[in-house]
């Protein structure tokens, strides 16, 4: 199995340790960096090109939305996972935006952590249970309103819309990454 590279930033130190740890059970996987701020979060994805990075938003100096935002514009390989406690539904629509194509939080990391970090290094997309509610909810609110400017479905790409369509038909975020893979 091809070895996958990852960067963590928390400015935790015993969450970015207990990260690790978790990451590092799976053969193959390796933690090269760590950063506890935004800026570092950023400095160590443009030295290290890892397969995957993994930020929490609330950091110092610079959060996980503007550090999302700058490894993304790089053009790197590297796929962006955002793990936070922040579950506002602009928030996760920013990271999107950013270029964030995972999304979790850190009560379900235990259970999708790897399965987040699995899924973005096949360039899929992950969010928790929770979030993916969220972001179909706040989907089909936008639906429901009088289009009188550019409509959100028009500004998504094939891609998101498939996901979303299969969010709509109940499948589970592990589902609809394997049937968009």
């Amino acid at each position: 199995m091809e070895s996958l590279r990852l960067v963590v930033a928390d400015d935790h130190d015993i969450v970015r340790r207990g990260l690790r740890d978790l990451l590092e059970q799976h053969i193959g996987w390796r933690v090269v960096a760590e950063a506890a701020d935004g800026k570092e979060a950023v400095q160590k994805v443009l030295n290290a090109n890892p397969d995957v990075a993994v930020l929490d938003f609330q950091m110092p100096v610079v959060n996980g939305l503007e550090a999302a935002r700058q490894i993304a514009k790089r053009g790197l390989k590297t796929r962006i996972l955002v793990l936070t406690m922040h579950e506002s539904d602009t928030l996760v629509r920013e990271m999107l935006d950013a270029g964030v194509r995972g999304y979790i939080l850190k009560s379900d990391a235990a259970r999708d952590l790897a399965s987040a970090v699995e899924a973005l290094r096949y360039n899929r997309t992950f969010f928790s249970a929770h979030i993916q509610e969220m972001v179909l909810d706040g989907y089909l609110k936008t639906m429901k309103k009088p289009a009188d400017t550019e409509s959100s479905a028009s500004r998504l790409t094939p891609r998101q819309r498939d996901v979303l369509k299969l969010f709509a038909e109940g499948k589970t975020s592990g589902e609809a990454a394997a049937v968009t893979a």
